[in-house]
C-alpha cells in the first residue's frame, strides 16, 4: 500500500525540514510505503532549494515548482496529478495541521470511507477562525452544502478513485474542498485542533480569502443572481407604487416639490444597478475564464525523481 502526501508550499523554506522529520517519525510506526509530493507555488524564498535537498536525501520526497503563483487549490490538483498512491492526503506545509493525525485518517479510509476530513475543533488564528465560520456558514446556506464543517477542513484524505475523478474537473477558479463535498462518495471526519504556524508568515492573504469566497459561491450557487432578480422586482414594484402616488397627488393639485427626493431615488437605483452589474460580471468573467481554456498551472521545474508525464500519460502542462 502506497500513501501519497501532497503539500502545497508557498514561502515555506523554514518549515519543510521540520515537517519532513515529523512525517518520517509518524510513518516509521506504520507498515506503509509513502511518498511526499511538495508543490512549490512559485515561492519567492528558497523553498524549492530546500525541496531539492530533501529529495536528494530521501527518495520518497518529490518536488514540483509551478511557473507562477496559482494558489493552493491548483497546487493540490498538481500534486494529485502526479501522485501514485492508493490514497492521497492533502497536508499543509506550515505544521498547523499535525501529521500525527495521518494514522487516524488512514484507519477510517481502510474502514471503507473514500474521503476522510480532518475537521478543526478550533483555530489558533482568530481572524482565520472568524472567516472560516462565516465562509462555511455561507457555503452551507447559499450553495446547499449542509455537510460542510463549521470550522472548515484544510486537511483530508481521498481514495485513489476519488483523486482520479477529481483530476477530471477542468475548472480554473476552483475550490477543491467544495468539489469533494459535491462529488459525494462515502465521507467521514476526524476532529483535531489546528496548531499555530511554526515559522514565517502565511501567504493566505485577505484578498485570496475573498477570491476563494467569490469563486466558491459563483461555482456552486445561483443564489446571488436569484437575489438580484428579487431585488429588481421589489424596486420596480416600489417605483410603480410611488409613481401612482405622485400621479394621485398631481390629480389632487399637489405636485411634488424639490429635487431631493428625486436625487435620492436616482442615486439608490443607480447604486443598485451597478451592484447588479458587478455580480453578473463576476459570473461572466468566470465563464470567460473557462472558455479560454488556459492551463490551470504550469510546471516550471521538478526534482530528479519526478517523471515529466503524469500518471495518466497526459502532457506536463495541465489544462
Amino acid at each position: 500500500m502506497l500513501i501519497s502526501i501532497i503539500s502545497p508550499a508557498y514561502n515555506e523554506a523554514q518549515n519543510l525540514s521540520a515537517l519532513h522529520e515529523r512525517l518520517r517519525t509518524v510513518m516509521a510506526t506504520a507498515a506503509w510505503h509513502w511518498e511526499w509530493i511538495i508543490v512549490d507555488d512559485h515561492s519567492a524564498d528558497d523553498t524549492f532549494a530546500v525541496i531539492r535537498q530533501l529529495a536528494d536525501a530521501d527518495a520518497r520526497v518529490k518536488g514540483l515548482r509551478l511557473a507562477r503563483n496559482a494558489g493552493s487549490h491548483a497546487a493540490i490538483m498538481c500534486g494529485a496529478e502526479h501522485a501514485a498512491g492508493d490514497c492521497c492526503i492533502a497536508l499543509a506545509s506550515d505544521l498547523q495541521d499535525p501529521p500525527e493525525l495521518i494514522p487516524a485518517l488512514v484507519t477510517q479510509w481502510r474502514a471503507g470511507y473514500e474521503i476522510v476530513w480532518a475537521t478543526r475543533n478550533q483555530s489558533g488564528d482568530n481572524e482565520l477562525g472568524f472567516f472560516s465560520r462565516w465562509y462555511y456558514a455561507l457555503m452551507r446556506s447559499m450553495a446547499g452544502m449542509r455537510e460542510m464543517p463549521a470550522q472548515g477542513a484544510d486537511f483530508f484524505l481521498m481514495d485513489r478513485k476519488v483523486a482520479d475523478a477529481l483530476t477530471r474537473f477542468s475548472e480554473r477558479n476552483m475550490n477543491v474542498f467544495a468539489l469533494l463535498l459535491w462529488m459525494g462518495f462515502r465521507q467521514t471526519s476526524v476532529p483535531y485542533e489546528k496548531q499555530k504556524r511554526l515559522r514565517g508568515r502565511s501567504g493566505w492573504s485577505f484578498g485570496k480569502k475573498v477570491k476563494l469566497l467569490v469563486d466558491s459561491v459563483a461555482s456552486f450557487s445561483y443564489a446571488p443572481i436569484r437575489l438580484l432578480t428579487l431585488i429588481g422586482f421589489s424596486v420596480a414594484l416600489v417605483g410603480f407604487l410611488y409613481a401612482l402616488f405622485l400621479i394621485g397627488n398631481a390629480i389632487l393639485g399637489k405636485p411634488p416639490e424639490g429635487w431631493s427626493s428625486l436625487m435620492i431615488v436616482v442615486l439608490v437605483l443607480g447604486g443598485m444597478q451597478m451592484l447588479m452589474m458587478g455580480v453578473l460580471g463576476e459570473y461572466l468573467w468566470r465563464a470567460l475564464d473557462e472558455i479560454r481554456r488556459r492551463p490551470r498551472y504550469l510546471v516550471q521545474d521538478t526534482t530528479a525523481n519526478v517523471q515529466v508525464t503524469r500518471r495518466s500519460n497526459a502532457p506536463m502542462f495541465q489544462e
